[in-house]
């Protein structure tokens, strides 16, 4: 019988694994840190991992280990190379979520034109009602249309983010972090360019050495002052302590976050008190999970370890 061990199936949700349950003995823990990796492992053939990290120290202690399905896009929480020296499949499931970070990059961009953090907090707290006023025009809204989008990063979510930014009537510019896809019928720019010219600004890169940083204090001083930013990439990209001082400095006028340097976000962070709230979106990067984008993960993982089972 096949071992499988899936580490962190917390990050499953409500998604159904019986695809997977059929191939071998399944055995599910909701989470699991470090320390517990090999003891958890140390029977498996495969295991299924999202965020938990399976380096060369966990690889030496599994001999057991032939396949590491990663139940994500990236796989910087896996030695790749060193699981390959040891003749460890690594597999992971590309571009299964590009639908639902593209929607969750909208829903903050018109969470922050539309002001509609503010304006549901004043009809549910009462104020709409006491105000004896039909409409209320405290903070500005703004349109997508007509505006200029920047998109930093070409793959697959950015491509269907400038598609979909263009239906709204958004002029769309963009800067390749990897020099790769870089044949897009938009205006290829410099990051300055980007940054100096774009009304909207959304990441869509990993995190490597290329991107690490990449918006600071400098960046951010590039920026137009009614400019929003979106991280949908990692949270690594942005310097979080830089971003709010440019949000409480007025720097640029707002931004939203799914991703974060360390996550789940310290309670410290200097995101956690901005002074003016409504200028920050945040999500507990949940904008890849959609039901949809859910059950392709999972029916991708299930064809990946069928797969691997018949190159034996």
């Amino acid at each position: 019988m096949i071992n499988i061990v899936f580490l962190d199936a917390y990050s499953a949700g409500d998604s159904s694994l019986e695809a997977i349950r059929k191939l071998g003995n399944l055995t599910i823990y909701e989470d699991t840190n470090q320390a517990q990796v090999v003891e958890r492992s140390k029977e498996a053939h495969i295991v299924i991992s999202n965020k938990v990290k399976i380096f060369k120290e966990q690889i030496d202690e599994l001999p057991n280990l032939k396949l590491i399905c990663v139940a994500a896009t990236g796989t910087n929480n896996i030695d790749s190379q060193y699981a390959a020296s040891k003749g460890i499949v690594v597999k992971n499931v590309p571009a299964y979520s590009t639908q639902s970070v593209a929607e969750a990059t909208f829903s903050f961009v018109l969470a922050l034109l539309r002001q509609v953090p503010f304006y549901n907090d004043y009809v549910k707290n009462g104020s709409y009602s006491a105000s004896g006023r039909w409409a209320n025009l405290d903070r500005g809204i703004s349109e997508i249309c007509g505006k200029r989008w920047g998109v930093i990063s070409m793959g697959n979510i950015g491509q269907r983010v400038a598609a979909i930014a263009t239906a709204f009537g958004a002029e769309v510019c963009y800067y390749s972090t990897s020099g790769r896809n870089t044949e897009q019928p938009y205006a290829s720019v410099s990051l300055e360019e980007l940054l100096a010219t774009s009304d909207i600004v959304s990441i869509h890169s990993p995190l490597n050495d290329a991107t690490a940083g990449l918006i600071a204090k400098e960046q951010f001083s590039k920026m137009k002052p009614n400019a929003i930013l979106i991280n949908v990439g990692r949270g690594g990209i942005v310097n979080e302590e830089d971003l709010a001082d440019a949000l409480d400095n007025g720097v640029i006028a707002g931004a939203a976050l799914d991703v974060f340097e360390n996550e789940p976000l310290e309670q410290g962070s200097p995101l956690l008190s901005i002074k003016d709230k409504y200028k920050l979106v945040a999500a507990p990067h949940c904008g890849w999970s959609s039901a949809e984008a859910r059950k392709v993960l999972f029916d991708v993982i299930a064809k990946n370890i069928e797969q691997y089972f018949e190159t034996l």
